[in-house]
């Protein structure tokens, strides 16, 4: 099966592996998964390790965001044409104006994917087709 992690899941598979439920980590770990992480979550990764607002001690360059990326065998989905006919037709929600989100929804909604977040805004977009795995940290 495929899935879609968000930028949290990554982080929290590299600095605190407690913070994943168990389901999450049994999907990610399982062989049979393919595993991708949104582009725009990877330069958001990139992003906050360069200006030092994550602190990972593996990541010590926006490099390392993408070795681990490689090293954990994870696709990258890039942003096309399609994600974006459905970006336009999301609602924008006054709890939830985070245009990184609302791009990487739109294209789990797209892709028929499942997203796995920890994000608790994401539930809004069920009622869109999100097929959502949350990750309820505490």
């Amino acid at each position: 099966m495929r899935y879609m992690i968000d930028s949290n899941i990554l982080f929290f598979m590299v600095k605190d592996t407690d913070s994943l439920t168990r389901e999450v980590d049994n999907i990610i770990n399982d062989e049979r998964n393919l595993i991708y992480i949104p582009a725009k979550c990877v330069e958001e990764l990139m992003y906050l390790q360069l200006s030092n607002k994550i602190s990972v001690k593996r990541w010590k360059s926006p490099e390392d965001v993408l070795r681990t990326i490689d090293e954990l065998n994870f696709g990258i989905k890039y942003i096309a044409k399609e994600h974006l006919w459905t970006l336009a037709g999301l609602p924008l929600f006054k709890e939830h104006k985070d245009p990184t989100d609302r791009v990487i929804i739109a294209q789990s909604i797209t892709e028929k994917i499942p997203m796995i977040s920890s994000d608790t805004q994401f539930p809004l977009y069920k009622r869109y087709g999100l097929d959502l795995v949350f990750n309820k940290r505490f």
